[in-house]
């Protein structure tokens, strides 16, 4: 039962829906005075009535029945107490019938979402910067299928510019086939590395790396063929890490895919009489909205990544005629989306509304800042090899005759580079730390599977019940079951605002409430059969929520560990 919409349900406010009190209803910090509140300051602007008085009135107007056993009015909250029992065999019966749909709807039947992330640049490092877009866009991809959505992965490829131009003038001069297949996209990087080194003394190696993308543009065979075999190594390269991460994608369309489709748009723009010319450049003047012009063309006549990315709204719209069309790109580039979405608005496309910019912060290590052509970046690959390297040692350590201990290092690790960058909220810097990411003890992934691990162990030993009895209840028990009740909308809640840290935070919430309850309460040794039962119920429900939560993160959760 959504206990939360039952109590919203009952509740009726004059000119407040029932959506709208679902909203407002939380879990309050003090459970002493309930399970579920209702905060009555909002309703006080409404109303024109203080919170206090307010709750009062609700009270009186409300009674208690066989799921909500005592309502109460305290400092402007309307407080509401769950009938125990049944809200624990109601919950318990929910997740180990539906098990790994526990949490999963069907919503979004229907209705289609494209996601664009990773979006990595061709010949270029996938870096640690790359990081968050890659597993926050995996993650809500994850996060939309589970909710019934028809979702599309989109890798927008940087696969077009002048640093083309400048690799195949690079290549030439410096480079051969054996070396850079061998070396694959760090071999590109050294050459892309050296081309900017070398043309601070010779700048005549800029106007050559045009010449050479204006040859791509213009069809030439050999730049071409160039083009396409850096395309092909750099794919293959990152897909290695792809793999570790379990991303997917259902569209690797990049830049270079709308070269074609700008024209309409510009031709459109010109019809619509939207662009002025501004110091030979063709811009969009969004002075009116308190933003600088949006450039389309160039003085030379070429492209900016505003006019591809709105001829690549418009091929999305075309070709999935998706509900939402998210944006999952660092908060630097917040002006760039500002901008083509209201270029798109001004040309009258009502879908324009439907783009969604999916702002994060950066993820930084300690060491410092970097930079893709001074050299001085770090591999995500590396990063990735680092922590499943820390955590063999850590296992190593802790339970040396633990079997598969590589492949438990790899789930480990791999999931401490995914948490590390969604348990915060996404607008958030981030300084990632090795030591922090691994932590046992800390608000952490490794944290979270040992406590599966922990569960696992316990069901092995007590094995799973096929069905059991409620005994009298321990507050450590009803702890634990309420945390595991919010799942469902808690993944509601982090579809709709974008945030899988919220699954991440769910996650190690239960963890600690089943930590709790593990000490504080004898599962094995437990006084009697019924309780025994309950608690291995119990702890297998704990089990199959954390699964689902990781799941969605793209985390994997060893057995043993």
């Amino acid at each position: 039962m959504d206990y939360k919409k039952y109590i919203a349900e009952k509740i009726k406010v004059e000119g407040v829906g029932t959506d709208e009190i679902y909203e407002l209803i939380a879990l309050p910090p003090n459970t002493e005075m309930g399970d579920y509140a209702l905060p009555c300051f909002k309703l006080a602007k409404i109303l024109r009535k203080s919170p206090v008085m307010i709750a009062e009135e609700l009270k009186n107007a409300l009674a208690p029945d066989e799921i909500v056993s005592e309502i109460s009015a305290v400092n402007g909250y309307l407080n509401f107490k769950i009938n125990k029992n049944g809200f624990v065999r109601a919950t318990l019966d929910k997740i180990l019938s539906e098990k790994d749909r526990f949490g999963a709807g069907e919503e979004g039947k229907g209705k289609t979402i494209c996601i664009d992330y990773s979006s990595i640049n061709i010949a270029k490092p996938f870096h640690i910067g790359h990081l968050s877009t890659t597993v926050l866009g995996g993650a809500l991809y994850r996060i939309f299928n589970y909710l019934g959505y028809k979702t599309v992965g989109i890798n927008h490829l940087g696969d077009y510019g002048t640093q083309f131009g400048k690799l195949i003038s690079a290549y030439k001069r410096w480079g051969d086939k054996e070396t850079v297949e061998k070396g694959g996209i760090r071999a590109l990087n050294e050459l892309y590395v050296r081309f900017h080194q070398e043309a601070e003394d010779h700048p005549e190696y800029d106007d050559e790396a045009r010449a050479y993308f204006k040859r791509i543009e213009t069809g030439d065979e050999e730049c071409l063929e160039l083009f396409k075999w850096f395309k092909a190594l750099t794919l293959k390269d990152v897909q290695k890490i792809y793999d570790m991460l379990d991303i997917h994608f259902d569209s690797y369309a990049g830049e270079s895919f709308y070269s074609d489709k700008m024209q309409p748009i510009v031709d459109e723009l010109i019809q619509k009489g939207l662009l002025t010319e501004s110091r030979g450049a063709q811009v969009v003047d969004l002075e009116e909205y308190g933003m600088p012009p949006c450039i389309i063309l160039k003085s030379d006549g070429s492209s900016l990544y505003a006019t591809r990315d709105m001829a690549a709204a418009a091929y999305r719209k075309k070709e999935y005629d998706f509900d939402k069309c998210l944006y999952v790109v660092a908060y630097q580039q917040n002006l760039h989306f500002k901008q083509f979405f209201k270029v798109l608005e001004l040309m009258g496309k009502e879908w324009s509304k439907d783009l969604v910019h999916v702002a994060y912060g950066m993820v930084s290590l300690e060491e410092g800042t970097m930079s893709t052509r001074k050299g001085n970046v770090v591999f995500l690959e590396d990063v990735i090899g680092k922590c499943i390297e820390k955590a063999y040692t850590i296992i190593d350590e802790k339970n040396p005759n633990l079997d598969d201990k590589m492949g438990v290092a790899q789930k480990v690790g791999v999931g401490a580079v995914i948490f590390g960058a969604l348990y915060n909220n996404k607008i958030k810097d981030i300084v990632f730390s090795y030591d922090k990411v691994l932590n046992f003890d800390g608000e952490t992934s490794v944290y979270v599977q040992y406590t599966c691990a922990r569960a696992n162990s316990v069901l092995q030993k007590g094995g799973v019940p096929t069905s059991f009895e409620l005994p009298t209840l321990t507050a450590e028990e009803i702890e634990l079951v309420k945390s595991l009740s919010v799942f469902p909308e808690t993944v509601r809640a982090a579809a709709e605002k974008y945030e899988p840290s919220f699954i991440a935070r769910y996650a190690v919430d239960v963890a600690q409430k089943f930590n709790k309850f593990y000490f504080d309460c004898k599962i094995l040794a437990a006084e009697d059969e019924r309780t025994k039962n309950f608690r291995l119920a119990l702890t297998n429900a704990t089990l199959q929520a954390l699964k689902n939560a990781f799941a969605l993160l793209g985390i994997g959760i060893p057995e043993k560990m």
